[in-house]
């Protein structure tokens, strides 16, 4: 009457217990991914080639909230007009958006224009 009954634990399912321990980290590690990883990793290419496509003309908006148009384009460096006459230097990688897009000059009237001076 004083002695219960001892029931053996089961053996050899220590593998199994392991990847049903772990499961909910790899699920945590997907979700982050998929979650902040991922949109963060776009958002940087975004801007990559936002500062690959700057060209001279456009109006762009600062880190510092400073808007003006871009005059010249440089490795790093950009120089920006923000009023009459005033310049500023800016590093590329500062400029956060483009607000205004100039088009892109085509070649065929580029090099027509260019024969005509010469002759």
């Amino acid at each position: 009457m004083f002695i219960s009954p001892a029931y053996a634990q089961a053996t050899g399912g220590g593998a199994n217990d392991m990847i049903m321990q772990l499961m909910p980290l790899v699920l945590i590690f997907v979700v982050f991914y998929f979650l902040l990883i991922r949109p963060q990793q776009k958002k940087v290419k975004q801007h990559r080639e936002l500062l690959a496509n700057l060209r001279k003309g456009d109006t762009v908006v600062t880190g510092g909230g400073i808007m003006g148009k871009v005059v010249k384009i440089e490795d790093n460096v950009v120089f920006v007009e923000i009023a009459d006459n005033v310049r500023i230097r800016v590093v590329r990688q500062t400029i956060t958006d483009v607000v205004g897009k100039t088009e892109p000059v085509k070649e065929d009237a580029k090099d027509a224009a260019s024969e005509a001076k010469k002759d």
